[in-house]
């Protein structure tokens, strides 16, 4: 709806993050209870920092310049960046071989609840597909909205260090860049259960 209208505003009140084999879909199916709607495919990445999710879209435009004008006449798409920033605070079998690239976790042989992760000696492509999912609850009736967003091809390009330290949880620090699919299918995909789309 045009014009202002309070029960569009957005708050990212409560959020899920989830990982999921390369172009797994985003569930579309709305129920009580999320992890049955994500039960196919995506496993829930668990616990991030207060700060949730910094989602960013950077294009790159080059500007066509001609002799008979001083400003550009066109602009040409050179780029997309589609990245989610966050930071996982819980360490287990799905976290951190996703944080550091790939790999799995095992069970130590003839030991009892002794696992190891080895880190590859140089970068592997790790493609996976990510889901977030958030809900709000709008200003003008009560009634709670649901937001998801799912990138079916992308992998961790960055990051941060692991700070360890006496008075603060470790945290894993990644951003998730999107890749694209061979077949020009969507880049990434927004889902709503949320009537202020509905036509007027």
């Amino acid at each position: 709806m045009a014009g202002t209208n309070s029960s569009e505003i957005r708050i990212a009140g409560v959020g899920r993050l989830y990982v999921a084999p390369a172009d797994t879909k985003v569930p579309t199916t709305f129920s009580t209870d999320p992890s049955t709607d994500w039960a196919t495919g995506w496993k829930n990445l668990g616990f991030t920092n207060g700060e949730g999710v910094t989602f960013s879209k950077k294009d790159k435009l080059e500007p066509v310049d001609v002799w008979q004008a001083v400003s550009p006449v066109h602009f040409v798409y050179s780029d997309r960046d589609l990245t989610l920033k966050f930071s996982l605070l819980q360490f287990n079998e799905d976290t951190l071989p996703f944080f550091m690239g790939g790999g799995q976790v095992d069970a130590v042989a003839n030991s009892t609840g002794v696992y190891k992760y080895d880190i590859a000696d140089r970068p592997y492509a790790d493609v996976r597909a990510l889901g977030l999912e958030f809900t709000d609850v709008r200003a003008s009736d009560g009634s709670t909205v649901t937001y998801r967003f799912g990138i079916p091809r992308g992998q961790v390009t960055a990051a941060d260090d692991i700070k360890l330290a006496r008075k603060s949880p470790a945290q894993l620090g990644i951003t998730y860049t999107a890749m694209a699919a061979a077949d020009g299918s969507a880049l990434a995909s927004f889902v709503m259960k949320d009537a202020a789309y509905a036509a007027s």
